[in-house]
């Protein structure tokens, strides 16, 4: 994050919609790190958090009332406060000028909303006509960086992805449940199952097809960005770990493509970091705060055109906040804020 933010250049007044969550506080984490002053962030949170103070480096910034906030302040509007808020308030956020970049699933597959993902289809955001750009599913950002490079050698033609999705993905509060198991507090409040010392193979609600919908939001997601000819079929998986998604991505190109030539171009991929040795690999642990998207064990399968990788990221950064905050990037530096 060396290069100065054009949100700091430009002077841009941020809201947060949702500050007091996980992603919300990684939000405020990275606009820190881009040294954006406080007073161009305002925060906004549940009723009950109406009037407390959030610490933002030798300032405080009041959480404010959804309700009755005057979006027309502010030139982007952060949202990460659930599917229901946004069908409601980003909506009205872009009604009175603002640039709405929104982490839930609300305007994803909608054909008139962009889904971005910068180091992939920022074009999309200068394409389109909307005042709304979705953040794409975090368990699909990671997948779609590590297969982008692939995809430019070769195109990728079908991909079978298994990922071990930390609790974090799931929120604070499921946080506080892995936390309270550890220390003997075995109640199961936010998953079917206890999830210390287990692994639970559903994320979201069952679909009539017998997927659950997230692993319907990294199908379709990943269509939309990369390639409506692909297929994928996928299962996600919640593990005990407090941050980090794992995915296990096995991928058929169209051509026989040697690995070296595809360790170049993740090599060559921003946003990208790839370990040619085959012992060495990536795991949550190692990439907590990092901004990065991590493969490491790419090899052949029994076929000459079949892949397997292993791929690592931060889930409330990559996954979630820093993309979002890329995004509103692109939108100062195309000169979409005024």
């Amino acid at each position: 994050m060396s290069k100065e933010s054009s949100l700091k250049m430009f002077d841009v007044k941020i809201v947060i919609v949702g500050a007091t969550g996980l992603v919300g506080q990684e939000f405020l984490n990275i606009l820190k790190e881009k040294h954006i002053s406080s007073q161009n962030i305002y925060v906004i949170a549940s009723d009950k958090s109406c009037g407390k103070i959030i610490q933002y480096e030798n300032s405080q910034l009041i959480i404010q009332k959804l309700s009755t906030f005057d979006f027309s302040s502010c030139k982007i509007a952060l949202f990460s406060s659930g599917a229901a808020v946004s069908a409601i308030y980003a909506k009205k956020a872009a009604e009175l000028g603002c640039f709405v970049v929104d982490n839930t699933s609300y305007f994803r597959m909608n054909d008139d909303v962009p889904l971005v993902v910068p180091e992939i289809n920022a074009f999309k955001i200068k394409q389109s006509k909307q005042r709304i750009i979705a953040n794409p599913n975090c368990s699909t950002i990671q997948m779609v960086m590590a297969l982008k490079p692939m995809h430019n050698v070769s195109a990728v033609r079908k991909v079978v992805v298994s990922t071990y999705q930390s609790v974090s993905g799931a929120g604070r509060y499921a946080v506080d449940e892995l936390n309270k198991q550890k220390s003997g507090d075995l109640t199961i409040c936010n998953f079917k199952h206890q999830i210390l010392h287990n692994v639970i193979p559903q994320i979201d609600t069952f679909l009539d097809n017998g997927d659950t919908k997230e692993e319907w939001k990294m199908i379709v997601e990943t269509q939309k960005i990369l390639d409506t000819n692909m297929s994928i079929s996928a299962t996600c998986v919640r593990v005990p770990v407090l941050r980090g998604h794992s995915e296990s991505v096995s991928f058929e190109l169209e051509d026989d493509v040697p690995l070296l030539v595809l360790f170049d171009a993740l090599r060559d991929f921003p946003g990208i970091i790839v370990s040619d040795n085959f012992s060495h690999f990536y795991t949550p642990l190692d990439v907590v705060g990092r901004d990065e998207v991590f493969v490491s064990r790419l090899r052949n399968c029994f076929a000459k055109n079949l892949y397997n990788m292993w791929v690592v990221a931060d889930n409330l950064r990559k996954g979630a906040a820093l993309n979002a905050i890329q995004i509103a990037e692109k939108l100062v530096e195309y000169g979409m804020i005024v």
